[in-house]
This record gives structure tokens, sequence and C-alpha cells, in this order.
């Protein structure tokens, strides 16, 4: 285990919609400098947890800390300051259709700092060439593959220097081959820029290849933790049939 606090603490978190508990008095603690992944069935509750970690949820029990920070009585300006220590790779890329490519990265740096026209485009051209699309910066979002929209999300998600970045579901939609890569950028995002990555999937392959730590989300609750070994040899059916892919267990499929 790290030494170091945990970076992003969620205590007795609870959320409900309807009267659809989601969240159920969870608890979960990230490591710094760690690629932390959380799995789950699709409809689990990784997109409402996500959403909590960032304040765009509150709960409506529990606390959330960020850095130490309880962020769940902050007022939006707090919050806004916080966020600006994360970086997100959302499952679609979410870039703006009609801005190019070197535009949708600079977005970020023209919205929230003051640097010049010249720093923007060095730092554009920086966080491209680091996920391999170096000369793109003219292409429009509809040239692009899925997996090159992906990548330039993550440019667009470094631009900041982020402490932390969150993937939602980075392989979702490509082939083996993208996801590999994406992998591979997962894993340079944590090592040679230093970020504290947090991974939502149920990407098991990708998952076992990239996390340090795995934290496994049922019924509201982590019900697993701790290295990709210790997850694969986890004495639970649910983590177990989960792991597998198994379609007989105690995992109902609706």
């Amino acid at each position: 285990m790290n030494n170091e606090k945990p970076i992003i603490v969620l205590e007795k978190v609870s959320k409900s919609f309807g009267g659809f508990t989601v969240l159920d008095k969870l608890d979960l603690a990230l490591e710094k400098d760690k690629v932390n992944t959380i799995i789950g069935r699709s409809g689990g509750g990784k997109s409402v947890l996500i959403k909590h970690i960032i304040g765009l949820l509150k709960p409506d029990n529990g606390r959330v800390l960020i850095q130490g920070q309880d962020i769940v009585p902050m007022k939006e300006r707090e919050l806004a300051a916080v966020r600006r220590r994360f970086g997100m790779l959302f499952q679609e890329a979410a870039l703006f259709d009609s801005f190019t490519v070197e535009q949708n990265v600079a977005f970020p740096l023209r919205e929230h700092t003051r640097k010049s026209l010249r720093e923007v485009k060095e730092i554009v051209d920086a966080k491209l060439a680091s996920v391999g699309l170096s000369g793109m910066g003219g292409k429009m979002p509809s040239e692009l593959s899925g997996g090159m929209r992906k990548r330039v999300g993550l440019a667009r998600a470094l631009a900041m220097d982020p402490q932390i970045v969150l993937f939602d579901e980075p392989t979702s939609g490509l082939d083996p081959v993208m996801s590999a890569t994406i992998n591979e950028l997962i894993l340079r995002t944590q090592r040679e820029f230093g970020a504290t990555c947090v991974v939502i999937s149920h990407d098991i392959v990708a998952t076992m290849k990239t996390a340090d730590r795995v934290y496994m989300l049922y019924d509201g609750k982590i019900i697993a933790s701790g290295t990709p070994d210790e997850i694969n040899r986890w004495d639970d059916p649910v983590v177990r049939q989960f792991i597998r892919g198994e379609a007989e267990g105690p995992i109902k499929v609706n």
C-alpha cells in the first residue's frame, strides 16, 4: 500500500433516485499516483459514483474528500476550483464537433487561463504529440476514427496538467488493437504525467493489464478491492462470476 493518504475518499456515501438506491453507505479510498479502476455491471452506479467525485452530484448522506477537503458542502465557486485539479476523458470523447482538434484541446486553456495564443499553441502541440496525434490539429472530429477521437479527448483532459484524470469506459466501442493503444495511454498518463488515474470500466481484460488497484462496485457498495492478482483470487461468488464473465451465478441478468 502507498504510505501517503488516499487522494480521494468517500465515506458512507448514499444516493437514491426515486426511491431506488444506487449508492448505499459506500466507502472508497483511492490511492495517489496509481491507476485505480472501478469495475461493475453496466447501470450499476459507476457513473453516479464518478459524478460524486467531481461534485456534479451531492450525496444524500456521507462525505466526499478530495485531497482531504470535503466537497459536499462546497458552493459552486469552490467546486470549480477543485474541478480544475481533474481532467476527464468521457466515454464518447465529448468533442465539440464544430471545433478543430486544436481548438478542442485548447478549450480548457482558453476558458481557465490567461496564457498567450503562442503558449496555448505550444501546449496543444505537446499534448497532441503525447497521444500520437502530431500534425492533426487542423482536422475536424468528423474526420477522425473513434480511437483518434478518444486520444484527442485525452489530450484535452491533460491540457491543464491535472492531478487526477478520470476515464469513463475508455475502451468502450473500440477494437482490440485500439483498446490496447488506449490502455497504454492510461499507463503513460500515470507514469509520464504523474497523474492519479481513476478508470470506470467493465472491460476485465483491460483492467487486469492497467490497474494498480481494482475496486468492484455491486449493489451500491464496494464489495472487493485489491491488486489485479488479489481480485482474480477473490473468494466471493459475485466477484468470481463477474471477473470470469459467467452467465450462471448470483448476478442475475434482468
